[in-house]
């Protein structure tokens, strides 16, 4: 059906390597001892799987199931933390408004002088 030249030999030979790949499996325990270095230590996903030698995505995601799994292991804010957040919101709405301001500004004095 295909030929040893062409592009369908191409195609055949990429689906063929494709379906021979194999996944990596991972203990519990590394899987533990990944996330535990990303929360503890607050370094990016990206930076621990790369010293892990693992896909961020792969990384990602087992952090991300371990935040659903334990949201209610996460202490309450304090006051002081409640505050400072709702400080934060507060600018963060008012940096976006500025931001939205200068984008239509922006969009003024580029349009067509005529």
């Amino acid at each position: 059906m295909f030929s040893d030249h062409g592009p369908d030999r191409v195609v055949s030979e990429r689906v063929a390597v494709g379906m021979s790949r194999k996944y990596r499996k991972f203990s519990p325990e590394f899987r533990d001892e990944a996330v535990r270095l990303v929360i503890e230590s607050s370094r990016p996903i990206a930076q621990v799987a790369r010293e892990l030698g693992l896909n961020e995505g792969t990384l990602g995601n087992w952090v991300t199931q371990y935040r659903a799994e334990h949201a209610e292991d996460e202490p309450p804010l304090s006051v002081s933390e409640r505050v400072r957040l709702q400080e934060t919101e507060r600018q963060l709405r008012e940096l976006r408004m500025e931001n939205e301001f200068l984008k239509k500004a922006a969009a003024y004095f580029a349009r067509d002088p005529r």
